[in-house]
């Protein structure tokens, strides 16, 4: 295949995707005209593939592979909308934003935001509970600060995307050390190196920006704000027990998908026990079964609250207040809400099956490794190839994956430890796909944040400083592990 044709459906892609979200649709693009960008940008791709002779079998075979492989995630993300509704309905998330507004302000929030997505990361592994947790609570607080939604999300993804990264328990932490044959300690430790600096410049940044933001901690008066929500929600401490459940069962090894189920069931027993008043009030008008309405002296009618729960769960929930801001803040969209993103990751996932079988990212990686010369070139070709794949493929894992086996042989061949390999996988192939709007990461933080990849994208200083820093240490060889010099090799500099 001419490596002309095998780049064009990256390129058809690219253009079509950039032009649509630019200059057309902005951030409603993924409500579903992206996602028929791809699928047609798929069918050319496909009927190219047929032209030369590829057959139809194996080309559907490797579309129901790819999606396959993203049904976790699939799944992860019907259950995070549902956690949202159910939370918000419960207290859980107004108890969130009620004591953060108390000890947050507007100097210090971005820096705290950043630290305290990163220290959940760490216990949970995973950046997408965090964003769906602690990260939902971060986006409601910030908003009643008056903080820009952009910087909030920068913050949150910044500090998630590095928690992850360090974490033993985080997925894409332990794939890039298995594809490289890594102990995942020493990867962690490796890794250190590089996102250590990043996250400092971060902090930095943020605080830099808090210090300087309009709306002074001191100026922002939120007594209305508490008010309102103590009126509207039963605020108590006792309501922090659904995300000390989920960040529990994720800290002790149980899968994201039942420690999800489990906070989305615990998330129903406390609305249930702690928000009647607000039950009652959302259920007036409801028809409930006469068999069951009416029952338990009036305490609740099952048959309504039962509808409510339900209705909250696969379509969401508005809890009106006195405050337009509130009421705007208290809306979730449930499972319904993240259709839209679900459709995506399969359009996403349908054209990295089909670039798969017709040959064209083994034809693209394979030209990739004539232009290795010394180890910063080594280095620039695998973050080349780890954005391209995340742009092709829409997929973080593919990223890590497909780069990792294609270059591991070639790190041994040129003496260099497996540890540069794996750190330069997650340093450019995982932190970067949040910031592509068609990337699964990129769709499913912009869901579940609701905040548009293109708002938070500048603000995301840790992941777009990463792929630099993975780079200035590669040009000024820091901390470069070696396992042998090769005789072709005899030079340590950034040419040979």
């Amino acid at each position: 295949m001419p490596m002309w044709l095998a780049f064009l459906p990256i390129v058809l892609l690219i253009v079509s995707l950039t032009w649509n979200v630019l200059f057309v649709y902005g951030d409603d693009a993924l409500s579903g005209s992206s996602q028929m960008v791809i699928m047609l940008v798929a069918g050319v791709t496909a009927l190219i593939g047929l032209v030369r002779g590829v057959t139809w079998a194996h080309i559907q075979e490797r579309i129901v592979a790819t999606i396959s492989n993203a049904m976790p995630s699939i799944l992860i993300l019907l259950l995070v909308g549902a956690l949202a509704s159910i939370w918000l309905l419960s207290g859980t998330v107004p108890t969130l934003v009620y004591y953060g507004l108390k000890l947050l302000n507007p100097a210090i929030f971005l820096v705290a935001c950043c630290v305290a997505c990163a220290l959940t990361s760490v216990m949970s592994g995973s950046s997408w509970s965090t964003a769906a947790t602690i990260g939902v609570a971060m986006v409601a607080v910030g908003r009643a600060l008056e903080i820009p939604d952009g910087l909030i999300g920068g913050a949150i993804i910044s500090g998630s995307y590095f928690g992850d990264k360090i974490s033993p328990l985080s997925d894409t932490t332990n794939l890039a050390a298995a594809v490289t044959e890594t102990p995942v300690f020493d990867h962690i430790r490796y890794l250190l190196f590089t996102t250590g600096p990043s996250i400092i410049i971060s902090l930095i940044l943020f605080t830099v920006i808090g210090l300087n933001l309009e709306t002074s901690g001191s100026a922002v008066d939120v007594s209305q704000e508490l008010a309102v929500i103590q009126e509207t929600f039963n605020i108590t401490i006792w309501l922090l027990i659904p995300p000390v459940v989920v960040l529990t069962m994720i800290t002790k090894k149980v899968p994201a998908i039942p420690s999800l189920f489990a906070g989305i069931v615990v998330g129903a027993i406390c609305a249930v026990f702690f928000q009647q008043p607000l039950l009652n009030s959302l259920s007036a008008g409801m028809t409930g079964s006469p068999l069951l309405s009416g029952h338990l002296n009036g305490f609740f009618d099952p048959s309504t609250q039962y509808i409510l729960m339900m209705d909250t769960l696969y379509k969401g929930v508005d809890v009106p207040t006195s405050l337009p801001m509130l009421s705007e803040l208290f809306s979730a969209s449930g499972m319904k809400g993240m259709l839209g993103t679900v459709w995506l990751i399969i359009a996403a996932m349908a054209f990295g099956g089909v670039m798969d079988a017709c040959g064209n990212l083994a034809r693209i990686m394979e030209s990739v490794k004539g232009l290795v010369r010394g180890f910063f070139s080594l280095i620039a070709c695998t973050t080349g190839t780890c954005l391209v794949t995340n742009l092709s493929t829409s997929d973080q894992y593919i990223a890590v994956a497909i780069p990792g086996r294609m270059y591991a042989d070639l790190y041994k061949e040129k003496g260099y430890a497996s540890e540069n390999l794996s750190r330069t996988l997650e340093d450019t192939g995982t932190v970067t796909s949040v910031l592509i709007p068609w990337n699964t990461c990129g769709a499913y933080h912009a869901s579940v944040l609701g905040i548009g990849t293109l708002t938070y994208l500048p603000y995301c200083f840790f992941n777009l400083l990463s792929p630099f820093m993975t780079l200035l240490f590669a040009w000024f060889m820091i901390k470069i592990k070696r396992t042998h010099q090769p005789a072709v090799d005899a030079s340590n500099s950034n040419i040979a």
